[in-house]
């Protein structure tokens, strides 16, 4: 049986993912350890979250640096020292600098509200609509340089209902992310999921599609 996962979240809003990744913790159905929960938001709900689980907290100012890079390297410094073997960014509404995140490659995963590589960056569910998209959802990927350019490791899929809004869609799917982002997090944590060569390993052969999220768990596309 593998060790418990040292997992380091890195949140800048409420914590929603964070809290699914906690009971899925508590419900045994993820072996891990939360080493550290960090934000550049001091009001950020995730750092109450982790307060209330007994898990380290760190707030670091981006106005108190000179530039993104400095920020960056002292934060990944910081995840580094907290002993973390996977960084999870959970809601992080910061762009990464490459020099700082290359350590981390294979190490990293991000959930994305759209069906990458549609839709990256902000609004996805106002772009989405605006599309016309019949279907809508979410991703997890491992990270990259590229802004929510890493693989995709799976994904959760929405039909998107005739005259809904953006608010509708976006709680609409919010449940689906929460049950994605542990699912993925589990088979790293069971040394399933794994990157080698230059890219994610399942099970000991390459990755060649997304997972897709279905009632039962995360499904082969």
């Amino acid at each position: 049986m593998p060790s418990p996962l040292r997992i380091a979240v890195l949140a800048s809003g409420r914590g929603s993912n964070l809290a699914a990744l906690l009971t899925a913790r508590d419900r045994d159905e993820l072996k891990a350890e939360f080493v550290l929960v960090a934000s550049d938001r001091p009001d950020a709900g995730a750092l109450r979250l982790a307060e209330a689980a007994a898990i380290p907290t760190l707030v670091l100012d981006p106005k108190a640096y000179p530039d993104r890079r400095a920020f960056d390297l002292e934060l990944f410094g910081k995840l580094a020292d907290s002993g973390a073997e996977l960084i999870v960014l959970a809601g992080f509404m910061r762009i990464l600098d490459g020099e700082a995140i290359a350590p981390w490659t294979g190490r990293m995963l991000n959930i994305h509200p759209s069906l990458l590589p549609k839709y990256r960056g902000l609004h996805t569910h106002r772009r989405a609509l605006e599309a016309g998209d019949l279907e809508h959802g979410a991703s997890v990927h491992f990270v990259t340089a590229e802004l929510d350019g890493g693989p995709v490791l799976a994904q959760a899929v929405l039909p998107i209902e005739p005259g809904e809004d953006e608010q509708r869609l976006a709680q609409r799917l919010l449940p689906l992310e929460h049950r994605l982002l542990p699912a993925v997090v589990a088979l790293v944590a069971q040394r399933r999921l794994v990157w080698r060569d230059g890219g994610p390993w399942l099970d000991g052969a390459p990755l060649g599609a997304p997972m897709r999220l279905s009632t039962q768990g995360l499904e082969s596309a």
